[in-house]
């Protein structure tokens, strides 16, 4: 659960964005009720219920509210998101601001193949708070951040080679290993790599550096 790493970070005001994997009521509440914090979720099958709701609802879709084009790596990638506030009081998940469907369609310049995803989600910001450019916005810097982890966790972890493959586990521990970098390079650290050989070292150093344990030091934690 996330909630122990996220107490010891200041994210008063801030948004937090999540997969499907923390998608989760417990979460959303201590975001919101707790932290004063506002979410920005990702909804899949782990939530049946609510991504059915979704689904149906966004089943018949009018004009988009924003639309972005974006040119890069080869790709011309066309977004499209709907939003609306009209399931706020019906769905079974706190703290509902905005409910939003986003459809992407990529192009692969060289090839013309086309590809499309559709994804479902949900968010605390009400429309003030958040316009349907802002959460289209948030939602790509979201998938940013994601891919470009994938570069770092491969090289850290060698997770191209992992052994995990049955069930959810492979699912479950690259979300861990995405957490863990993720939460180093939030520190400002100038080697993610450096880091984790030195944390591997010394398992209490762990806890220090996240600042975990009643007696942990300003030495401990550092950084660098």
């Amino acid at each position: 659960m996330a909630i122990p790493l996220l107490d010891v970070i200041d994210i008063k005001g801030k948004t937090i964005t999540g997969d499907a994997l923390l998608t989760q009521r417990r979460l959303a509440n201590y975001l919101v009720a707790d932290r004063q914090a506002h979410y920005h979720f990702t909804v899949k099958g782990n939530q049946p219920g609510l991504l059915a709701d979704l689904i149906l609802y966004f089943q018949e879709r009018n004009d988009p509210d924003a639309v972005s084009v974006d040119s890069g790596h080869g790709r011309i990638e066309t977004r499209k998101i709907w939003t609306s506030t009209e399931l706020n009081d019906y769905l079974d998940f706190p703290w509902v601001g905005q409910v939003f469907v986003i459809e992407r369609e990529s192009i692969n310049k060289k090839t013309g193949k086309i590809s499309n995803e559709t994804a479902y989600g949900v968010t605390s910001c009400n429309p003030e708070q958040a316009s349907a450019d802002k959460i289209l916005k948030t939602n790509r810097d979201h998938w940013c951040i994601e891919n470009s982890c994938h570069y770092i966790i491969d090289w850290n972890f060698d997770e191209d080679r992992s052994r995990i493959r049955t069930g959810y586990g492979p699912e479950n521990v690259s979300r861990l290993r995405r957490f863990a970098v993720g939460l180093i390079k939030s520190k400002g650290v100038p080697s993610v790599a450096q880091k984790m050989r030195q944390l591997a070292m010394n398992v209490r150093s762990v806890l220090d550096y996240l600042r975990m344990t009643k007696n942990s030091s300003v030495s401990c934690v550092s950084p660098s």
